[in-house]
């Protein structure tokens, strides 16, 4: 089936000394690139488009990214004030594809074997996304008091990639856009139009990018794969 790819690259975050946390670089080359290129490298995948912070649209051509090694690159677009925004504005310009994926560009160390976890989605479910299980006690917390604590046996720390039926995941952005609803990830969205989405086991080693020191431990996963 026909398998476009939308590549969340932050709305505006920054990172350090706040250089746009998409063109951090890691091993020689900016973060996204290594989204980008195992994407690339996925099979079913047909094409990627790329969302950037408005002001870096201009220095984020599809002739720079090609001339990276990413062939599969068809746009790039602006992103909003929020990471919802900007997988809206992504998925509203996607045509011909049957199932969409969405991944954080601030996940280098997606491969292409997760990619294709959450591509086949089965009959009856609108969604598959990758997560692994919480190994910590998780408390829930209500003014600085304890109020539970959680049955960690069924927690799940939620990932990208996460992939969707293309027309679900259009009728979850505008349910939400309508209703003022703030969704954490797209599969939240989904879930709130009362759609099924699937969890199928993702890796400890797809972290995301979210403080400076997350980039060593990047770097060291990077390395060990040879890049």
């Amino acid at each position: 089936m026909p398998c476009g790819v939308v590549v969340a690259a932050g709305a505006g975050e920054r990172l350090g000394a706040g250089i746009f946390k998409l063109e951090v670089e890691i091993l020689g080359n900016p973060l996204v690139f290594y989204s980008l290129k195992a994407l690339d490298e996925c099979r079913f995948i047909s094409s990627i488009i790329l969302v950037v912070p408005g002001e870096r649209v201009s220095f984020w051509t599809t002739q720079r990214i090609r001339e990276m090694g990413i062939g599969k690159i068809e746009r790039v677009v602006e992103g909003g004030h929020t990471r919802q925004e900007s997988v809206r504005n992504g998925i509203q310009s996607i045509e011909g594809a049957d199932v969409v994926v969405i991944h954080d560009g601030a996940r280098p160390c997606v491969t292409p074997s997760m990619i294709d976890g959450v591509i086949d989605i089965p009959d009856g479910a609108d969604g598959v996304l990758l997560a692994v299980g919480v190994t910590d006690t998780i408390k829930e917390v209500e003014s600085g008091r304890v109020k539970s604590t959680l049955e960690r046996e069924t927690l799940f720390q939620a990932q990208t990639p996460q992939a969707f039926h293309l027309d679900i995941l259009k009728d979850a952005h505008e349910h939400a856009l309508k209703n003022g609803f703030s969704g954490t990830d797209d599969a939240s969205l989904v879930e709130r139009i009362g759609g099924v989405v699937l969890v199928r086991e993702g890796s400890r080693e797809n972290i995301k990018v979210t403080y400076s020191e997350d980039l060593k431990l990047a770097e060291d996963i990077l390395s060990r794969r040879g890049f």
